[in-house]
């Protein structure tokens, strides 16, 4: 989120403080029809800026919510989209810098991997904020880059490879 909100122009710290927060809530309240609502919830009661509520309110389609801002349609787009690259990142040793916008539509063909990843919800959230499909795998794999090492996922670079997660800094 904050590799996107920078490529936009945006608030970087709020965009990344709405993609740290969005899923606060899914271990106490998993269920579709209170997740995210519980959240948002926890968040305005705590002073969190409007904006990111309705973000976080927005980001699960079970509440049919519409996404307003920027900042909703891009959490949105991303959610199921960076589990599914760390799936991949996973079968590629770990390793966000192994991925590529390629090996994303390859396996996103592949019914059975990562089967519990929405895909309708990938592409309804690119068609929402209007991006090209490769551009945007792309730059969601580019702000992973940057925190692969945290993520355990920089693979065999680990702390000592290349330079690649700068630029989601």
């Amino acid at each position: 989120m904050r590799h996107l909100a920078a490529k936009a122009g945006e608030d970087v710290e709020a965009w990344g403080l709405a993609g740290l927060l969005h899923d606060l809530d899914y271990e106490e309240h998993p269920d579709p029809a209170e997740h995210s609502l519980k959240g948002a919830e926890i968040l305005r009661a705590r002073g969190v800026p409007a904006e990111i509520v309705d973000a976080v309110r927005a980001h699960n389609d079970h509440h049919g919510l519409p996404r307003e801002t920027r900042l909703a349609k891009t959490l949105y787009a991303v959610d199921e989209l960076c589990g599914f690259i760390t799936a991949v990142a996973l079968v590629k040793g770990k390793d966000l810098h192994a991925v590529t916008p390629k090996s994303v539509k390859k396996k996103l063909k592949d019914k059975a991997f990562a089967r519990k990843v929405n895909r309708e919800e990938i592409q309804r959230g690119m068609e929402e904020l209007g991006v090209e499909r490769d551009a945007f795998f792309q730059e969601v794999i580019e702000g992973m880059c940057a925190a692969a090492e945290r993520l355990g996922l920089a693979g065999a670079s680990g702390a000592g490879g290349e330079a690649a997660g700068e630029a989601g800094a």
